[in-house]
Parts: C-alpha cells; sequence; structure tokens
C-alpha cells in the first residue's frame, strides 16, 4: 500500500471517522496485516459486509487474536455474515471451547449447518462447501429459474449455475447463468438438460477437488454424497487457497524441511528450528554415512590419492540429478499428470533421460581429464583410465540418481506418504553414498594392475 493511503488511514483512526470507501479489501486487509494494533478499531468502524470480506483476507492468527478480543455483539456481527465456507474454515482453527461458544450466535438451521460441515474430514470436500445455492425441478420454465434467482440470489454467494434436482434432492443437471438469459423464458428446463454435469464427493480429498477444478476449467461445482443427493457448492476461491496452501507445503518439503503452520514472518523463532532441525539432523546422518563408504575404500584411495579429487564432482553430479528428477516428478504428480500407475513409461523415459545426461557429463569429465593431462602430469601416467574412470562413474551415478528421483515420490505416494517427503536434499544424500560406492567400484575394475 502507497505510503500516502497509509497516512490517511491512520488520520481516520486518529478521527474515529467510520469509513474507508478509498481502500479496496486487499489493501486495507494488507494494512492490517502490517498494523495489527489497529485490526480491532478498525473492522469495528467498517459496515458488517465490507468487515467479513476484509478479515477473510487477514492473518490466521490475527483472525483468531480478533474473534478472542472483539467486544460480543461485533464477533456475533460477524460470524452471522461469513459465508458458510469461511465460517467453517475460521471454526476449524479455533479450540472446540470457543466454536461452542460463536456458534450460539448464529440462527437455528444455520448452527446444524455449521457443525454439519465441520463435522466432515478436516482435508475434504465437506470442510469447504457452501449450502447456499439455487435449485429447481425440472418441469419448471426458465422464467420460474429467473424469478426464483431474483428472489434468493442476493443472498447466495455464487449464482453462475442453478441446479436441477428431484423429489429426493437428487442432482439431475447443472446449468450456467448464461443459458438462461439468451433462450426462451417459457422454454422448459427439461428441454435444456443434458445430464453431463460434473459434481465432487462430499469425502473427496481437497487435493483431488483442485485438480478437477483445473482439468474442467470450472468456477464452482456440485457436491453430493453417496445417493447422488446435492448437498452443496464449492466455489473457485477456496481452491485458489487450498491449492496455493498445497504448493507451499510441498515446496518446503521439497526444500528439505517440515512445513510451517503459518506464514514465514509469522511463524516463532522456536517452531521454525523445530520444523528445520528435525530433517537435518536426519539430512547430516545420511551423510555420515559418506564417510562411511569412504573408509571401506580406504585401501583403494591410499594406493591412488588421485581418486579422491573427483569425489566432490561424482557426489555432486548424481546429487544435482536426483534433484532434477524428483522436483519434476513431486510437480507432475501435484498436477495430475502421472500417478503410480505410469511408474514404467517414468522408468523408461528417466532410463533414457539418465544415459543420455550420464553420457553427456561422462565425455566432458573424460575429456576435461584427458586435455589438462595435455598440460599437466597431476593425474599421473595413466591418466586416460583414470578420465575413463570418472566418465563411466558420471554415467552410472546420473542414471543412478534419476532413477532414484523419478521413483522414490511414486513409491512413497503408494504407501500412503506424501511424495514430497522425498525432497531434493534426501534423494542427494542417498544419492551421495551411493555415488562413492559406485565410483570406487568402478575404479578398482578399471584401475586393477595399474594405480590400484
Amino acid at each position: 500500500m502507497e505510503a500516502g493511503k497509509e497516512e490517511l488511514i491512520l488520520d481516520i483512526l486518529k478521527h474515529e471517522k467510520p469509513y474507508f470507501h478509498d481502500f479496496s479489501t486487499s489493501e486495507l486487509a494488507d494494512f492490517l496485516n502490517d498494523y495489527p494494533e489497529y485490526c480491532n478499531r478498525v473492522i469495528e468502524h467498517l459496515e458488517p459486509h465490507r468487515a467479513v470480506k476484509t478479515l477473510k483476507f487477514l492473518d490466521l492468527k490475527l483472525q483468531i487474536r480478533l474473534i478472542q478480543t472483539l467486544p460480543s455483539d461485533v464477533v456475533a456481527t460477524l460470524i452471522q455474515n461469513m459465508h458458510f465456507d469461511d465460517r467453517t474454515a475460521l471454526l476449524s482453527e479455533l479450540t472446540s471451547e470457543t466454536v461452542k461458544r460463536l456458534v450460539l450466535f448464529l440462527p437455528h438451521e444455520d448452527r446444524i449447518e455449521t457443525l454439519a460441515l465441520l463435522g466432515y474430514p478436516e482435508d475434504s470436500v465437506g470442510r469447504l462447501m457452501n449450502p447456499d445455492y439455487i435449485e429447481v425441478k425440472e418441469h419448471y420454465t426458465v422464467q420460474d429459474a429467473l424469478n426464483k434467482i431474483r428472489k434468493l440470489g442476493r443472498n447466495i454467494e455464487n449464482i453462475n449455475f442453478i441446479y436441477i434436482i428431484d423429489e429426493r434432492e437428487k442432482l439431475l443437471d447443472d446449468i450456467n447463468l448464461k443459458e438462461l438469459l439468451i433462450v426462451s423464458p417459457d422454454k422448459k428446463l427439461s428441454e435444456m438438460m443434458d445430464k453431463k454435469y460434473i459434481a465432487l464427493h462430499v469425502t473427496d480429498d481437497q487435493e483431488h477437488a483442485t485438480s478437477v477444478f483445473r482439468k474442467n476449467n470450472r468456477a464452482v461445482l456440485p457436491v453430493v454424497d453417496d445417493n447422488g443427493i446435492l448437498l452443496g457448492i464449492v466455489t473457485i476461491d477456496d481452491m485458489l487457497r487450498i491449492q496455493s496452501e498445497e504448493d507451499t507445503e510441498d515446496i518446503q518439503k521439497i526444500g528439505g524441511t517440515e512445513a510451517l503452520d503459518e506464514p514465514y514472518m509469522s511463524t516463532s523463532f522456536r517452531d521454525l528450528i523445530k520444523k528445520r532441525a528435525p530433517w537435518l539432523i536426519i539430512l547430516f546422518l545420511g551423510e555420515m554415512l559418506t564417510a562411511s563408504a569412504m573408509s571401506f575404500f580406504e585401501d583403494e584411495i591410499a594406493k591412488a590419492v588421485i581418486l579422491a579429487l573427483f569425489i566432490p564432482l561424482i557426489i555432486s553430479s548424481g546429487g544435482n540429478s536426483g534433484s532434477q528428477a524428483s522436483t519434476l516428478i513431486i510437480r507432475a504428480m501435484a498436477l495430475g499428470e502421472i500417478t503410480f500407475e505410469d511408474w514404467w513409461r517414468v522408468m523408461k523415459r528417466e532410463i533414457m533421460s539418465g544415459l543420455v545426461l550420464g553420457g553427456m557429463l561422462g565425455i566432458i569429465g573424460f575429456l576435461r581429464i584427458a586435455v589438462w593431462s595435455s598440460f599437466t602430469h597431476v593425474y599421473g601416467d595413466h591418466y586416460m583410465l583414470v578420465g575413463l574412470t570418472v566418465g563411466i562413474t558420471l554415467l552410472g551415478v546420473v542414471l543412478w540418481g534419476t532413477l532414484c528421483g523419478s521413483m522414490l515420490p511414486l513409491l512413497l505416494k503408494k504407501i500412503g506418504a506424501d511424495p514430497a517427503t522425498s525432497s531434493a536434499p534426501f534423494v542427494a544424500t542417498l544419492v551421495d553414498v551411493t555415488g562413492l560406492v559406485i565410483y570406487f567400484v568402478a575404479a578398482s575394475l578399471l584401475l586393477r594392475g595399474t594405480l590400484l
């Protein structure tokens, strides 16, 4: 937000003027996130609808603090004016005692709906569902449907689609509002139905729901139960929020840390250390196996010290190739481009990729040693064999790295773990240890009788 607008807001607060018409909701939310000490006063000054929209964009900690510190009448107004999905998202983060207190502010029917939504599994579509929508019967005319939209639409979050149900409230079809506006008002909805609707199940995983939205390019989708009964709708704004949270979590895990529960700057130093230390210790212990592997080949290193010069080159090349592969596969899985059933196709592609990439690095490594030996005797009389050892090792290590990086996320997904935990540092550590074994085995075979 521009400095001038910050000064104006502070001036408004100073003079207790209850208006913020010159600022967008996002600008106001940004200001309050930066200056939380003014949050209570601003929210109390806003119109209920504006206050609810602003609250939605605030940091979660700040939302919870507001709910706990605002006067009861203000909290009641906020809770009552929230859409069901936004209300459920907020209540999900509060203690059970606070939830029991807040739902008492709601009308009886809203209270039942809210508690029902909170009863669904935490990461299910049911938690995102909004039970407010326009439902019609198939014998309605277009004019009947438009009349119902005019009557109820003002209090409903999304009216882009209307939903046709039967007498048992089973979903039969959905119709875009645009289609209603371009046909004759006397046309019956049954004549417009094609029954090719797309729906989510109430217990579907939220990550699966984002994939359905993306593949079908939809802004809103209906939610049904096992019997096809229409329960509510889910809108794209919730999906974008979920996708952002999932992407952030995956990126943090790929970086070799546990996912943060809050934004980086809102996370306490203690929690930051708790999230980072365990994985760092695990990776450190893993890297200690590198020393064990080197001690196992201590005699080979003692006989041919020149081999030690290329250890960083070997392990970094394998780790880099594994990190590349794991990052590509994890993202492809997140986007729904591949599943575990595609493991063989992935393996074939990565074998070919590993051979080509490893061959390229192997040739470069061999030429580096061969050309350098024209100017210096650092690699000894058997520099060609040393170059061949390095070249073949690079081929093997890069191939092994790509296979580990590509297969590990798929395996974790298969056993029910999060593929993102097969992070780039984790794969790199694994390939570091095995890369040394490949290197010294190749050296013992190729240099036996010469350097070894």
